[in-house]
Formats: C-alpha cells, sequence, structure tokens
C-alpha cells in the first residue's frame, strides 16, 4: 500500500498543488514557513482528522483535498471497505474531502460519500501519521495502555473484544443497578409522575389509529352540507321533471313508434332502454347516498374534542397513538420495577456477580498476555535505544492493577491494567515516567523507537514522520537517518526533516518553496535532481552561506549515505 499522489487546492497558503510520491523514503525539505507541515496537515485531514474552515485560503470558498492510493489485494483496509459498501477498482483507492467556508466537511471514498467517523477508520488502516503533537502522546502515561496493546497481536486483541464484550454488557446491568438504588424520595417521585402518566393514558382509552379516523371523519362532517347540495343537484338532473331521465324516457317512445315502421332500428331501441334503466339506478342510488348524508354538528363538535384530547397526549408521549401506547406499556414495565424494587435488586446483584465471574478470568487473562507483551516491547524498544546512541538507557512497561474498594470498579473498558512507560536516561539513575526524565531530543529518539517497533505489528504500510529528528544532532542524527530508512525499507515513508543526514538517505527528495505571486504566497514543490539535492544538503549544512567546501562535504554527505543505504 502507498499514496502515490496528493492533490491540494485552496489549503492555508496552498493555492493549487499537485504532488507525486514513490515507494521508499521520500524526505520533505525547505525553509521554514514554506509549507511543508501544510502538506502533512492536509494528509491528516485525508484521514479524518478534524477541519474546520480556517483551513481555507484567504477569499477562496472551499479547500479541495484529494489522496490516491494503491492498495494490493490482501490489505486489511478493504475488509473496512466492505463494510461501508465500496469496491476498490484496479487496486486504486481515490479519497476526498471538501471544506466549505461554512466550516461543513464533505467526505468520499471512490466517489461515495461517507461519515467523518468511516473515513476516521479507513485512514487508520493506510497512513500512520506522527506529527510533532504525538511527543504530548507519549508524556501521557493514560496513552500508554493503548500504545502497548497495539503491539500485543491477535492474541491481545482477541482476548480484549471479549472482555470488552462482557463489560458493556456489565455497564447496562450497573446503570439498572444504580437506578433502582436511588434514593427513597426520587423513587417515590419517579412512581407518582409514571402513576400519573399511566391514569392519564389509561384515561383516554385510546385505539391504534383512532386519530387517523377521526380525522376522516371530521372531514366528511365539515364538508357534509357542500356534500348534500351536490349530490341533490346531480339527482335532480337526472330525476327531475324535464330533466336527464324524462327527456330519455320521451325519446324511448318516440323510437319505439319509429322501430314499429322500420325493424331495423330495434337494436337502437334496445340500447336506449338499456340506458334508460342503468339512469334509472342510478338516480336511485343517488337518491340513498343523499338520505345516507347526516349532518350533526354535536358529532363534529366530539370529533373536534376528541383530537384535541389526543393533540395534548401527543405533546406529551409522542407523535402519534403508536408511540403514545408504547409510552404506557414502557412506563408500566418501569412503574412494575419501582414498585417491586427489592426483588430486581436482588436479581440485578445475581447479574452483576455473574459478570464478575465471567470478567474477573478475562480481565486476568489480559493482563498474563500484557505482562508477556510488556517484556517483549521493553527489550525491542531498548534494542531500538542503543542503535540511536542511548547506550545508558533503560526502558520498562510496568502494569499495575486499577484500584478500588469495589471489586467491580477495578475494572476499566479496556481491563484492569494501567501501564506506563518508564525510562532511566543515564546508568545509575532510576526509571521514572517519561515526562520526567526525558530531554526534546531523547523524546524523539524514543517515539522513533516505538514507531520502529510498532510498524510491523500495526500491518500498516504507510508511515509518516513530521520532525521527528527535532533536538539532535552529529551521530544521533546520522542514527535516526538510518532508523527512518529501514523502516522504509519494508514501509513508504514521508519524512519531513531539517537534518541533511536524513535528507541525504531519501529515495525521493522534495523540495518545497514559496514564492509572491500578485501579492499572495505560494507553495511550490520540486523533485530534485541529484546535483539539486547536493545544493539543497549544502544550504541543510551551511545554515547561511554555501560555500564549496559546504558543496563538497554535501557530495560526500550523499555518497555516504548511499554506502549506507546498501548496508542497511
Amino acid at each position: 500500500m502507498m499514496l502515490t499522489e496528493l492533490s491540494i487546492k485552496n489549503f492555508a497558503i496552498i493555492q493549487q498543488l499537485t504532488v507525486p510520491f514513490e515507494q521508499g523514503l521520500t524526505v520533505l525539505t525547505g525553509e521554514t514557513g514554506a509549507g511543508k507541515s501544510i502538506i502533512i496537515d492536509a494528509v491528516g485531514l485525508l484521514l479524518g482528522a478534524r477541519g474546520s474552515s480556517d483551513f481555507i485560503r484567504h477569499g477562496e470558498k472551499r479547500a479541495e483535498i484529494e489522496g490516491l492510493f494503491h492498495v494490493d489485494a490482501t490489505h486489511p483496509v478493504h475488509e473496512k471497505l466492505m463494510i461501508i459498501g465500496i469496491d476498490i477498482e484496479e487496486d486504486m483507492l481515490i479519497i476526498r474531502r471538501d471544506i466549505t467556508s461554512a466550516g461543513k466537511s464533505i467526505c468520499r471514498i471512490n466517489g461515495k460519500l461517507t461519515t467523518i467517523s468511516q473515513l476516521r477508520d479507513v485512514g487508520q488502516s493506510l497512513i500512520d501519521v506522527h506529527g510533532q503533537h504525538e511527543h504530548q502522546t507519549l508524556m501521557r502515561k493514560e496513552e500508554h495502555l493503548s500504545l502497548l496493546d497495539r503491539f500485543g497481536g491477535e492474541e491481545l486483541s482477541t482476548t480484549l473484544k471479549m472482555y470488552q464484550k462482557e463489560f458493556r454488557w456489565m455497564q447496562q446491568i450497573e446503570e439498572q443497578y444504580r437506578t433502582l438504588n436511588q434514593d427513597t424520595q426520587a423513587i417515590a417521585q419517579k412512581i407518582d409522575l409514571y402513576t400519573y402518566q399511566s391514569n392519564e393514558i389509561a384515561a383516554a382509552a385510546l385505539t391504534e389509529h383512532e386519530d387517523e379516523r377521526l380525522l376522516e371523519e371530521r372531514y366528511k362532517l365539515a364538508n357534509s352540507e357542500k356534500l348534500i347540495s351536490t349530490l341533490t343537484a346531480s339527482y335532480e338532473q337526472l330525476y327531475g321533471e324535464g330533466r336527464g331521465l324524462d327527456a330519455v324516457s320521451k325519446t324511448l317512445s318516440s323510437l319505439e313508434e319509429a322501430a314499429n315502421i322500420d325493424l331495423t332500428l330495434q337494436p337502437l331501441v334496445e340500447q336506449i332502454s338499456t340506458s334508460y334503466y342503468t339512469l334509472e339506478e342510478a338516480a336511485f342510488t343517488l337518491r340513498e347516498a343523499i338520505d345516507q348524508v347526516d349532518f350533526h354538528s354535536d358529532r363534529l363538535n366530539l370529533v373536534e374534542a376528541r383530537l384535541a384530547e389526543i393533540e395534548t397526549l401527543k405533546r406529551k408521549y409522542g407523535e402519534s397513538v403508536s408511540e403514545i401506547l408504547a409510552h404506557e406499556v414502557k412506563i408500566k414495565e418501569e412503574l412494575m420495577t419501582l414498585t417491586d424494587r427489592e426483588d430486581h435488586v436482588a436479581a440485578l446483584n445475581e447479574k452483576r456477580q455473574a459478570c464478575y465471574e465471567k470478567l474477573a478470568p478475562l480481565a486476568a487473562q489480559l493482563t498474563e498476555i500484557r505482562e508477556k507483551v510488556a517484556a517483549k516491547l521493553s527489550a525491542t524498544v531498548f534494542t531500538q535505544l542503543q542503535q540511536l546512541y542511548m547506550e545508558k538507557a533503560t526502558f520498562k512497561v510496568k502494569i499495575s492493577i486499577r484500584k478500588s474498594e469495589k471489586a467491580l470498579d477495578h475494572f476499566g473498558f479496556n481491563g484492569k491494567d494501567q501501564v506506563e512507560f518508564l525510562l532511566s536516561a543515564n546508568r545509575g539513575e532510576p526509571l521514572k515516567s517519561l515526562a520526567k526524565v526525558a530531554s526534546g531530543g531523547e523524546i524523539s529518539r524514543m517515539m522513533l523507537a516505538l514507531k520502529s517497533s510498532l510498524s510491523a505489528s500495526q500491518g500498516i504500510t504507510s508511515v509518516i514522520f513530521d520532525e521527528v529528528d527535532s533536538g539532535v544532532s552529529g551521530r544521533v542524527a546520522q542514527a535516526i537517518a538510518e532508523k527512518v530508512y529501514r523502516i522504509s525499507m519494508g514501509s513508504q515513508v514521508l519524512c519531513i526533516s531539517h537534518l541533511p543526514q536524513v535528507a541525504a538517505m531519501a529515495d525521493q527528495h522534495l523540495f518545497i518553496s514559496k514564492t509572491e505571486i500578485d501579492g499572495r504566497v505560494v507553495t511550490n514543490v520540486k523533485s530534485l535532481t541529484e546535483k539539486e539535492k547536493i545544493a539543497e544538503l549544502a544550504r541543510m549544512l551551511s545554515g547561511t552561506k554555501v560555500t564549496e567546501i559546504t558543496r563538497e562535504n554535501a557530495k560526500e554527505l550523499l555518497q555516504q549515505a548511499q554506502l549506507k543505504k546498501v548496508v542497511c
């Protein structure tokens, strides 16, 4: 899996930009403020990060970001896409996100509209973004449990899902238990409220769809006078003197005399005779319809009053008679539960105990697996730190049990374990929380060591490092460069860096610059040639004026990097 192309339009200081990416290590360099981190922010939005109208370039109505991903047939993202009904054709996945000036986000995956949460779920399987904010994540010990679990593999993941399923069931039981164990006054108030509601609905004696039937009746009653007048007019047109039937009867008599003279007219006589009797029957039916229309103002008033009563109940208990009746059933059940509270409390206590008996062994199993995973992660990170010139450092994953006076409160959504990463940066110093002992450069190396350890177990084949090398220099910078390159051998890695050692290891070197056109800043991206790489490395080495010596140093650094890549 790899990000093949990124298109950005009207995003921050970027007017329009298309960036092609290659497999291996892609390094983005450039002056501060040129827009390197903005490109990474754009990728983050594609993966479901929170959007805002502040991202839109000044004067524009919307920002548009689109990414083209190549996804092989075995990638786990296929399962997530299948769940939301999205197919991948020719191993290509196109993600697009628009942010409007009103602050709304429009997300599409292969042209299909999706929610932010769906986009985020898919994005987490595509790219692992490590930005500077993740230093803060590493400092918060409440985040350490999830980091450890990511390293745990299928056994831990399966056990955790089983545990969480039982935990959710326990939460439902606990909620019922808390409701039943409210103070006596609150329960009495609920009983009074539910009793009043139940009595009010019962007194109304509602029937299903009664309101619909009453509305139909009200319409007929309200229009009965008009109905009588139109039916009467129709009847009189047919049956009145000199009207329809009278005229047909006279026509029939005349035609019968004619048929006595000309026998061929007999069929016509029969036809008109049949029509006459049909019309006569219709007139009788009209008369019956008139007799059946019965206008009673009293009945209309009763219907209006009943509809008003139902409308009052709708405002309180539901939008339809069906919902009102359903509410009645629900509060009757609540009343039974509250009035028989002691029996229900006893039953819930039994269920709580059963939950505890299921959760306890699952939690213990989680702890056992995590202890093994913690030992493995500690050893892996320790090895990584040695390679990053923290030879005297000691790293340990500490697991402790949640403390609580109540047995059930030992359990949380992820088990009963608390995890904390401890570090001793120097030999002889005690292990302490990362936040208390790690400097900026050490945190960068710590994060890279964890990423190196976690990347293989996560199954994510694209990684972004946003200035992972901050606060380091010299041989540590070289070690970080080699570490990032090793990760890129099994993954696509995009890396923003200010270190020439990292840039020299790049398979693809993109230079980010900005120019001013018509008083507006425009960001540009250029893929550097070999000669241009040397010039950019010289700039990074010198910091100010580029000399022939710095160019030679840059050329040598690039040559050494090529040799190290062969060894890696």
